[in-house]
């Protein structure tokens, strides 16, 4: 059976203008909803577990790649989404989270880690050696370093592949997604004035170099595997800023895709992008549209808002506390967050709370949060939201509420946080 993946280039280059988005999160509130999206549509559904997220030794989440993998297949068996709808990839997979080690140490690494991925079933897998690694020399890393690096991780990644296909005769054959200008997971660290797209003679030089490689290392065919490269096409978010897309900065990178019809781009950090300009990217050939972030915003913001709700309806002595809970969190446990976060001290809660990078994310899933979270939405079920209220703090869910397509339930008004930005991606991609 051909990957779903692949099935879309076909169409694309018949001429049908599609795409797909990349729901990159291990959040159960977001992955219930991309399911439940997945399952509305009647369409295939990409997730993604990042390297630092999941990985042989746990990540951040506690989670191994067989570990994230059967959590999703158990969501969608209770949602009722078919298992060949359910696209499985891993986001960033190289040498990401051991940068400190020298090359043997960390590519041995994440050799393992890219094997865990694919013997697990994962089908999409992003090979990301683009960062350097300890023994590295000054200056930037070679295009050929980095396809050489690559092209190790494939025949890691196909071992598992052909070692979960010798017990699984039908599991699907993995695709490949390349790429030297790699934008850098979860949003920019430092506020930027400008970015630079990716030129299209690096872009070639990256399909190139790859062919080349991989046709010396003795997987030439391996390259019928890649269906994207990932480039810098002018987006990124930070803080409290975003670089909307703009076409024309774009053109020239864009109109060198048509050279290499085999292949689309993956645009990463495409959070907090109009819909139109997400509909633009699709057209431009960005048929990959990757987004995390905004999603866990869209839940922090729907979250926060039942919370001023609670204060409102709720005494004082039962509330949940959620914001204040959140923040103490955040405060004990710093590691994910102050590298990212710059400023005074009233600037720094400001990020914690608001900042479009979200950072709450690495906090949302922790058992304190999660029972005040419980407990904010048994408030609310107990002193239900008047939809004069909702109106007040949650505008775009009225209006759902109103006109009977949600409930007024306060886990249903949290999930719709999440939803608003999805809504985004299926109108860019053509649902």
């Amino acid at each position: 059976m051909k990957h779903p993946i692949q099935q879309m280039m076909d169409q694309r280059r018949e001429g049908k203008i599609c795409g797909i988005e990349s729901v990159c999160s291990a959040n159960e509130f977001v992955l219930e909803v991309a399911l439940k999206r997945s399952k509305l549509f009647n369409a295939p559904v990409l997730i993604e577990a990042t390297a630092n997220q999941v990985n042989q030794f746990g990540g951040y989440t506690g989670m191994y790649p067989k570990d994230f993998y059967e959590m999703v297949l158990k969501m969608a068996a209770e949602i009722g989404v078919p298992e060949n709808h359910i696209i499985l990839g891993g986001d960033h997979l190289g040498p990401l989270t051991w940068q400190n080690l020298p090359e043997t140490e960390a590519m041995e690494k994440s050799e393992t880690l890219v094997y865990q991925y694919t013997r697990a079933g994962f089908t999409k897998i992003h090979l990301d050696t683009s960062m350097k690694v300890a023994d590295d020399p000054e200056g930037l890393l070679s295009t050929e370093t980095i396809a050489r690096r690559g092209a190790t991780l494939y025949k890691a990644a196909m071992k598992g592949y052909e070692e979960l296909k010798a017990e699984k005769p039908d599991a699907m054959r993995p695709v490949f997604v390349i790429g030297s200008e790699v934008p850098i997971p979860g949003g920019a660290q430092e506020a930027e004035d400008t970015l630079a797209v990716t030129k299209p003679e690096a872009f070639r030089d990256t399909v190139a170099t790859y062919r080349r490689v991989f046709k010396e290392e003795g997987i030439e065919d391996g390259m019928n595997d890649v269906v994207a490269v990932v480039t810098q096409p002018g987006v990124e978010f930070g803080d409290d800023q975003v670089f909307l897309y703009d076409h024309d900065a774009a053109t020239e990178l864009c109109a060198a895709l048509k050279e290499f019809p085999e292949v689309c781009f993956e645009g990463h950090s495409t959070d907090y992008q109009s819909k139109e300009c997400l509909k633009r990217m699709v057209e431009d050939g960005i048929a990959i549209l990757k987004v995390g972030p905004a999603l866990t915003y869209g839940l922090r913001e729907s979250l926060f808002s039942l919370s001023m709700m609670e204060k409102e309806l709720v005494p004082e002595e039962k509330q949940a506390h959620f914001i204040e809970t959140l923040e103490k969190v955040m405060l004990e446990k710093p590691d994910n967050w102050k590298k990212h976060y710059h400023g005074d001290e009233k600037q720094l809660a400001l990020c914690r709370k608001y900042s479009f990078s979200d950072r709450c994310r690495y906090y949302i899933g922790l058992p304190e949060v999660v029972e005040s979270i419980n407990k904010l939405f048994e408030n609310l079920r107990e002193y239900p939201i008047p939809m004069n209220m909702l109106h007040q703090y949650m505008p775009i869910s009225y209006i759902k509420v109103r006109d009977g397509i949600i409930p007024l339930d306060p886990r249903e008004l949290a999930l719709d946080g999440v939803v608003a930005f999805m809504e985004d991606y299926e109108y860019a991609i053509g649902r």
